[in-house]
């Protein structure tokens, strides 16, 4: 991988805290995955389904601080702080450095 996966999760991070839903579109492969297991689990393709996604998750679930962020398997690991409890995200890249797949859910 020829970028800083983990620079790219604290920059998703930041885009989602700050509510910039454009900036973290602009972050996902146009065939991005979300697989979203917080409350029920949901697969969101498609760059209406995603900024649909978004636009939802920055209401309903803000993100406030890190609380952990590791290498993980073609990309990284970031949990975070919501309203709820803590969530973690595996964000996956493609060779362009864009997320791929993103699975997120409770943290346990």
């Amino acid at each position: 991988m020829s970028f800083d996966a983990m620079a790219a999760a604290v920059d998703w991070l930041d885009a989602y805290r700050a509510g910039d839903v454009d900036t973290i579109l602009r972050m996902y492969a146009e065939d991005a995955v979300i697989v979203c297991g917080c409350g029920c689990t949901k697969t969101i393709t498609g760059p209406e389904g995603h900024r649909a996604y978004w636009v939802d998750r920055m209401i309903q679930y803000p993100a406030s601080k890190l609380d952990n962020l590791q290498q993980a398997e073609e990309g990284a690991l970031i949990s975070y702080i919501v309203p709820e409890g803590l969530v973690s995200a595996v964000l996956k890249f493609n060779a362009a450095g864009q997320v791929a797949v993103h699975t997120c859910g409770p943290a346990n």
